[in-house]
């Protein structure tokens, strides 16, 4: 049994391990436990012999809620009785869920937070953890189980389809909002990337934000602002000439698809957080390059920086967000 409950990017992030866990053990049974609101990501995943949908949105009060958990997964695991369990999550919640699977084998990483390598029979440590981006920090424990640790694959469903008005032949697809702090374009910026971007369609997409009324939206452009399901929103990326992303589960998303991404940073190191794939793009501090022409250090974490992008009135300097859209139009008319 797999347990990766969350985050979007974090479930994106842990696919190759179990394509990779699959390859090596063809006739395991493979269940994995993931929120009920990321278990779209897993749907007709080759890999998988079932998804456990995990209620964590009922469980909202902490400690108080434990004996509503542990019920919940006393009976779900008596049902599957599995023999191994893995723990990707690495926190105590998953240490728990791992420790009242009754597997014999409960494996997790050494560094793993909040106790919960305590819960784990066996322990993979990774070496220089936090300098390693977590596709690779995963990889590490099929390599523990004896897996072959080839191109790394990420399995993701063909999506649901949205209907669009008339777009350009080529659009793109623009997801500006994060939940981190210090990570979201202004409203006036993302309508400045969609005007520069004209005459080519921009569609613009994010959860639980609307669009403000006092603000004409682009005429290039087209509002999807909560009005697609996590599996439209697959779709579109795959339908995308080119994803243009903030840092965020979403860009994760997009770059397990796609090469064709942008991922805008501010505070982050894109070496660590950014795109997987090698030739992904990403901005900070006034650069646009490739994953792979990236250095160890160039770009460090400067969590001090946070509050002061998140204070901002426009998240980046001014001509960037022209500089990003015209880069970005260059792409998609090659």
């Amino acid at each position: 049994m797999i347990i990766k409950p969350s985050s979007l990017g974090d479930v994106v992030h842990a696919l190759p391990a179990v394509s990779a866990i699959r390859s090596r053990f063809p006739q395991a049974e493979l269940h994995w436990l993931v929120n009920t609101e990321w278990a779209p990501i897993l749907e007709d995943n080759p890999d998988l012999s079932g998804i456990i949908p995990f209620p964590r949105k009922q469980w909202t009060r902490g400690w108080r809620d434990l004996g509503k958990a542990r019920a919940w997964a006393k009976e779900k695991f008596s049902e599957l009785k599995p023999d191994w369990t893995i723990d990707f999550q690495g926190l105590l919640r998953s240490g728990l869920l791992a420790r009242s699977s009754g597997a014999e084998l409960k494996i997790g990483f050494q560094q793993a937070r909040e106790g919960a390598p305590f819960f784990y029979t066996h322990k993979t440590r990774v070496e220089n953890w936090y300098q390693t981006h977590a596709v690779d920090r995963y990889l590490q424990i099929p390599a523990a189980l004896g897996c072959e640790i080839d191109r790394p694959k990420f399995k993701l469903p063909r999506g649901d389809s949205i209907e669009l008005p008339d777009l350009t032949e080529k659009w793109i697809l623009l997801h500006p909002f994060s939940r981190g702090k210090g990570k979201s374009l202004s409203f006036e910026e993302v309508a400045e990337f969609c005007r520069t971007c004209a005459p080519v369609s921009v569609a613009v997409v994010g959860a639980g934000v609307t669009w403000p009324s006092s603000s004409p939206f682009p005429e290039n452009a087209i509002d999807l602002l909560g009005k697609s399901s996590l599996a439209q929103l697959i779709w579109l990326m795959r339908n995308a000439a080119w994803t243009v992303s903030v840092d965020s589960g979403p860009m994760h998303l997009a770059a397990g698809i796609s090469d064709r991404v942008l991922s805008v940073h501010t505070w982050t190191d894109p070496l660590m957080v950014g795109p997987y794939p090698e030739s992904a793009w990403i901005y900070r501090e006034g650069q646009i390059l490739q994953r792979q022409e990236l250095a160890p250090g160039q770009f460090p974490e400067n969590r001090k920086a946070k509050t002061e992008f998140s204070n901002r009135d426009s998240l980046l300097p001014d001509t960037e967000i022209a500089r990003i859209a015209g880069f970005t139009v260059d792409q998609v008319l090659r």
